[in-house]
Order: structure tokens, then sequence, then C-alpha cells
């Protein structure tokens, strides 16, 4: 398998993969919750990040596409791939923990500016150490990545729920975690912090112009 077939499975494995440890941290009820899922997302992105880039974040697909990183092909298919992959741990998390009894109960406002800094973050940390030219073939993207994280979900999860990523958000409404009708905020949020990084990376390193056509 090769191309973007082979780039959008190992997104979507990684992305199942992910959702799942999120959800069985998440009923462990364990104080070590953030640095679990932390360590999840970095060993991932490691693991993965020579066959696609380890984005298992349409937020960060959307960074990466901005910045110039990715095709017009491969960012659909990595959100299709990441959406699947978080709905599908979610379904399969059923089969071992139950839905969720309670979804958690936000304030938009509060919630909302988290997810988008939070993100805006990771997004800025993603670019600037798995995409830069001046850090490539660095050895530490997959910690910085991780513990973006796990900074984000130790400080402001009690706020929103952690969420910095829209296929997260997905798979937590399907297992009962998060709220249907808060969806939208876990997706614009992300978004919205994602463009703003993109941006900000562009700025800041006008000589870091990447070119799809010539990258292939």
């Amino acid at each position: 398998m090769t191309g973007t077939a082979r780039k959008a499975l190992a997104e979507a494995i990684a992305t199942f993969l992910f959702v799942l440890a999120i959800i069985a941290a998440v009923n462990s009820d364990s104080p070590l919750t953030p640095l679990a899922i932390g360590f999840t997302l970095m060993v991932l992105v490691f693991s993965t990040g020579h066959i696609s880039g380890a984005h298992l974040n349409p937020a960060v697909s959307v960074g990466v596409f901005l910045r110039g990183g990715l095709s017009v092909a491969d960012f659909i298919a990595y959100l299709i791939a990441q959406f699947v992959g978080g709905a599908v741990a979610a379904l399969v998390s059923m089969t071992v923990w139950p839905v969720g009894a309670e979804a958690m109960v936000i304030e938009v406002g509060p919630a909302f500016l988290v997810e988008a800094l939070f993100t805006l973050i990771l997004v800025w940390v993603v670019l600037n150490t798995a995409t830069s030219k001046d850090t490539a073939g660095n050895s530490f993207y997959g910690l910085a990545i991780g513990a973006t994280v796990f900074v984000g979900a130790a400080t402001v999860g009690s706020i929103s729920g952690g969420g910095f990523n829209p296929a997260v958000a997905l798979g937590l409404s399907v297992s009962g975690h998060f709220a249907w009708s808060s969806l939208w905020l876990y997706i614009v949020a992300p978004v919205v912090g994602a463009v703003i990084a993109a941006i900000l990376f562009r700025v800041l390193n006008t000589d870091d112009a990447k070119k799809i056509a010539a990258a292939e």
C-alpha cells in the first residue's frame, strides 16, 4: 500500500488507538489520566510519524494544510480517517466500559477559549517541531507533542474536558462523556486555534513555505 491510502489508514488506526486509550484512561478514574493521554499520543506520534506525519487530529491537519504541508486530497482523506477512527474506537469501547452515565457540563465561553487556546499551542508545537525545516530530523517531536496534550489536559481539562481534537470529541460524544449539543464547540474552537497557529507559523517562517508538489 502506498500514497494517500497508506497515510489515511495509518491516521485511522492511530486515531482509533488514541481515542480508545483516552476512554480507557477516563474510565480508570486515575489521577494519572492526563499523563496517560499525553504518553499515548507521544508513542503513537513516534510510531506513525514516518507514514503520515501522525496528525491524529483534524485540527492539526488543518494547521498543516494551511502551512502548506498537505495536498487537498490528503487533507480530505485525513479528516475522514480521523473521524472514522475516533467514532469506531468509541463503539469498540462500549464492549469493555459502559456508556458515560452523564455527559460533562461545560460553560460555553470558558470552554471555547481554552479549547481554542490549547489547540493553538498544540498545532504551534506540531508545526515547529514536526514540519519545520529548522528542526527536521529531530528526535523530540513526539515528546513535545505528547507533553503539550498532557499540560492541556492537566490544567484546563476540568473546564472543557480537554478535547483539543474534533475526532476525540466525536469519540467522547459517542461514548457519552461529551454532550452532543456541545460537539460544535469541540470542532469550531480547535479549528480557530489551528488557523491562528498556522498564520503565526507562516508569519514567523517566511523562508519555510513548503511545496507539496516538490516534496512528492
